[in-house]
């Protein structure tokens, strides 16, 4: 028997030509060889593209792996596998088989080899949107526009109107009420798709085209012409199905035909809408017309003071002048979300707001708010990155740390949005209206030392005409600029100190570029094309600032070592192999990038040098580079480190030779060899990412309770935390985890089952394993997205702690059931009908979206002593929750009275406010406020 299995193999190789069988015969190792070296690569390949997959997917848009991607990682799998039988064999044959094995091994190899050919590319993404309409836009609160509002929905709603434009001055809300009919359509499902796209003034119809596309998860073709991609963008349209397309801010009538839009009728169901300013666009496109009149003056008033926030409205000395502000915006009133550049009154509008402007008192205040208007029309501003320019500009004076700086920021920051000078957009971006900007450009236009061309669509540099001898500051930022020619370079720039050439596709920079700039202090390159830099940038005497980030395509610099007055350098994302030449000159260095996968080493002696570091960000091929604790240790000014260490040993001597450090993140840790040393620091901040490894934050083994000092906490992505803290290191000890905590974020945590657990870990914490009275007691907000495990946010035993608390913010938890829960025990001991109270005196917003579990928010015997609560949001698939608890003052016997705060509102859909039971408390519902919310 045992030649049974040569003979069948021999038997199968019958039909090979005897010169391919020799081969196979004599070369079975080289083919081995091949085999082993293909199955490898397609291995590798597959677990890259399965890790991008999944960090696509941990985003939390309602993404989906692409059929193809899916098809791909599953096929492969199988060929891998197939792969691993085919070795064994192999490995298992005799002599007389060499020759069929060799066959077998080369056409595995062979089918592998198609395999990786034919691999996803990662770079054109591997998800995609889910099933969706679309997504809802942020928006605020509509005063007094209901009817013009209900108005349009109506004509939305009949088949006989397909194409409606709601025009009216700039700022009286077109924008506004559309946002929200926008969210309605999506809550309502009227529609299969509902696109929103802002045109603005600047018209462009390839980016319209592009952002059409966009919104429908498509890409238009960037070789095709015109006639094409109007068909192309046609197509994808009528692939959606019944639609909505909004237009948002037309300044002139469009052609739907030459942008590939088709035209809605009453047989496709198709609708179009479109805001403009100009009554005659809405009549030359065939629109029903709805206007949009002004507010009356005490619907201004009311919307302007719910925009500036109590601080503004509690301070009665400005009040008559803000009243007088409002009234001269004749019913647009000055917000940054309700005030435009108008055609009538443009002058009044204008001066009001430069009153509001030379009300700020400080200078450097003003230039900070001036510089917003560097950035294109209607851009979001991310607000560190606007803070860091401020920091550059020297808008903020040197403090003794750099985050003593941001937090200056932060503060000019707040006091431009409560002067409604600008609007925060979300917690992380703020923006500049358009009559705001206006109001900024007509300022610098009366004084030539600014030239703001910012996202204005230019190939070139401006002629040699606008570069005023006078000019300070230059933006021509996001264009596309992908040539410096020498015929347009400015003679003379002896003041320029400001120039932002970033997002633009520029390609090379002439040699003589900054040989007239002598006071250049600030230079901002990133995202360009450079692939080097000219030897000229040496002459910059002055620059503070030079910003190389994502300039993928640069791999080397000149020397910098002239350039001793630099501050801040930022090559994030460059290719560069080696530091820059003469970098170890640049002593007053205090902010320093070099996260660089080609780099292949740090120059021994560089960073002790460097001693004014505050910030240092340090990262070379594949993590191969590492920080030396002992160069480190002169940098005693450092705050924010991201870098490389070769084991726990290394970190620990750098931690302990640290004083200013205030935040740690961590990242990609399976297991720590040794222990942690987290004192003597005191660590403002803690970010932990996707440590695997971790079963709680807090516990015996940990050094993390020493962070006594802790305000920010965030953990993401950690597939082993089962809890945040464990109570068994604190039954004899005092130690109090978490007792300065003000932010709580956990993020994409599977596992996590509770914020405390009891001894040793096993099941939640009760009343009699109740958590120190410390933990927790500073905690204001707390944010849990993605933790499909918990059941209880909130147990009653634990609010004690939490009196606080001022924001909860839920999202996307498959097991939720309630968000205030009370023990099983106590129910029993007080009995079923007793009444419990969950005491959360400072909570002013509760926002639950997507919780398909959700029946409660506290027990159904509960209440809510809530006396600041201000707004419930309830948003996306919530269906189950149908009882809002009843609050109660903290007055009388104790019996329950519902009432509602005078601020308080309910923000959801129409549908599920209906579907609310109101059995316990009938009356509860009349005094609530409620808000239609799309979602």
């Amino acid at each position: 028997m045992e030649y049974v299995e040569p003979v069948v193999g021999i038997a199968n190789c019958l039909g090979t030509p005897v010169c391919k069988y020799l081969q196979y015969h004599r070369k079975m190792n080289d083919y081995v060889r091949n085999f082993k070296r293909m199955r490898d690569e397609l291995n590798c390949k597959m677990e890259d593209i399965d890790l991008q997959l999944k960090a696509e997917l941990l985003r939390p848009l309602g993404k989906i792996p692409k059929k193809g991607v899916e098809n791909w990682l599953k096929d492969v799998k199988e060929m891998i596998r197939e792969a691993q039988v085919v070795e064994n064999k192999v490995r298992n044959g005799r002599y007389l088989c060499r020759a069929c094995n060799g066959k077998l091994v080369d056409e595995k190899t062979r089918e592998m080899k198609e395999f990786l050919d034919k691999a996803p590319n990662a770079s054109e993404g591997l998800a995609m949107d889910g099933p969706s309409a679309g997504l809802p836009l942020p928006t605020s609160e509509l005063v007094g526009e209901e009817a013009v509002r209900n108005e349009i929905w109506a004509y939305l709603m009949q088949e006989e109107v397909s194409k409606i434009g709601v025009w009216g001055m700039g700022g009286v809300g077109k924008t506004t009420i559309m946002k929200h009919i926008h969210n309605d359509l999506l809550k309502e499902q009227r529609f299969e798709r509902v696109v929103w796209v802002t045109i603005s003034k600047e018209f462009n119809i390839v980016k319209l085209q592009n952002d059409i596309a966009s919104a429908l998860n498509g890409k238009m073709p960037e070789e095709a012409n015109k006639v094409r991609r109007a068909a192309i963008l046609s197509e994808m349209l009528k692939r959606a199905g019944k639609h909505a397309l909004i237009l948002d801010d037309v300044w002139s009538e469009v052609s739907l035909e030459e942008i590939g839009i088709p035209k809605p009728s009453s047989s496709n169901g198709y609708k179009l809408v479109l805001t403009t300013r100009v009554e005659q666009v809405c009549k030359s496109m065939g629109c029903k017309v709805i206007k949009v009149k002004p507010l009356s003056e005490e619907e201004a008033l009311i919307l302007f003071l719910s925009e500036v926030g109590p601080n503004i409205v509690q301070n009665q000395t400005i009040m008559p002048t803000l009243k007088l502000v409002v009234k001269e915006c004749a019913g647009l009133p000055l917000t940054i979300v309700r005030i435009g550049k108008v055609k009538e009154g443009e002058d009044k509008v204008i001066e009001s707001l430069k009153v509001s402007f030379n009300h700020l008192k400080d200078e450097k205040v003003k230039y900070c708010f001036l510089h917003c208007a560097l950035y294109p029309e209607d851009f979001g501003i991310k607000k560190d990155e606007l803070i860091e320019c401020w920091i550059e500009e020297g808008f903020i004076d040197d403090m003794s740390t750099r985050q003593e700086m941001k937090d200056k920021g932060h503060v000019i920051l707040k006091k431009l949005e409560d002067n409604c000078l600008l609007e925060n957009v979300s917690s992380e971006r703020v923006r500049m209206h358009d009559a705001v900007r206006d109001t900024v450009l007509s300022i610098t236009r009366m004084n030539p030392r600014y030239m703001i061309q910012a996202g204005s669509q230019l190939k070139e540099l401006p002629e040699k005409e606008q570069w005023s001898p006078d000019i300070e500051k230059v933006s021509l930022m996001y264009n596309s600029i992908s040539e410096i020619s020498i015929d347009v370079l400015p003679i003379k720039c002896q003041l320029l100190t400001t120039l932002l050439l970033q997002e633009n596709p520029i390609k090379k920079i002439p040699h003589s570029f900054f040989t007239n700039m002598p006071c250049l202090s600030v230079l901002n390159l990133s995202s360009t094309k450079i692939k080097s830099l000219p030897n000229s940038i040496s002459e910059l005497k002055n620059l503070t600032t030079l910003l190389l980030c994502c300039c993928v395509e640069l791999r080397d610099l000149p020397c910098l070592s002239m350039l001793q007055e630099l501050k801040k350098l930022d090559l994030y994302g460059t290719n560069i192999e080696e530091v820059p030449e003469g970098m170890d000159m640049l002593i007053k260095l205090s902010y320093l990038d070099v996260t660089v996968f080609t780099l292949k080493e740090i120059p021994a002696g560089l960073l002790p040098k460097l001693v004014h570091l505050q910030h240092l960000s340090f990262a070379g091929n594949n993590e191969k580079i590492s920080l030396n604790a002992e160069e480190m240790e002169p940098l005693k000014k450092l705050e924010c480190l991201t870098g490389h260490f070769e084991d726990i040993s290394e970190f620990n001597k750098f931690v302990s030779s640290m004083q200013q450090n205030k935040i740690v993140a961590i990242g990609g840790v399976d297991n720590w060899e040794g222990e942690l040393i987290m004192h003597p620091i005191e660590i403002k901040e803690l970010h932990i990412i996707e440590c695997d490894y971790l079963r709680s934050l807090v516990d015996d083994n940990s050094s993390f309770k020493n962070a006594i000092d802790l305000r920010v906490c965030r953990i993401w992505g950690c597939e082993g935390i089962e809890c945040v803290v464990s109570l068994s290191s604190f039954a004899s000890s005092s130690a109090h985890p978490f007792q300065s905590l003000e932010v709580l974020d956990l993020q994409f945590l599977p596992k996590l089952s509770a914020l405390i657990m009891k001894d040793e870990g096993i099941g939640p914490a009760t009343t009699s394993t109740l958590a120190p009275s410390a933990t927790f007691s500073h905690l204001k907000e707390i944010t849990i997205v993605s933790c499909s495990s918990m059941k209880t946010l909130l147990p009653h035993w634990l609010l004690p702690n939490l009196q606080n608390l001022e924001n909860i913010h839920v999202e996307d938890y498959s097991q939720l059931v309630e968000i205030l829960g009370a023990a099983t025990s106590e129910v029993e001991e007080k009995g079923s009908d007793a009444l419990i109270k969950f005491h959360l005196p400072k909570l002013r917003e509760l926002k639950l979206w997507i919780l398909p579990n959700l029946k409660s928010i506290c027990s159904k015997s509960g209440v809510m002593v809530c006396d600041s609560l201000q707004v419930i949001i309830v948003f996306g698939d919530c269906d189950k929750l149908k009882r809002i608890p009843p609050f109660v003052p903290l007055v009388g016997n104790g019996q329950p009275f519902a009432y509602a705060l005078p601020s308080f509102i309910i923000r959801s859909s129409t549908k599920w406010w209906e579907s609310l039971e109101w059995d316990d408390h009938p009356n509860f519902k009349n005094v609530l406020r409620f808000n239609l919310r799309g979602g």
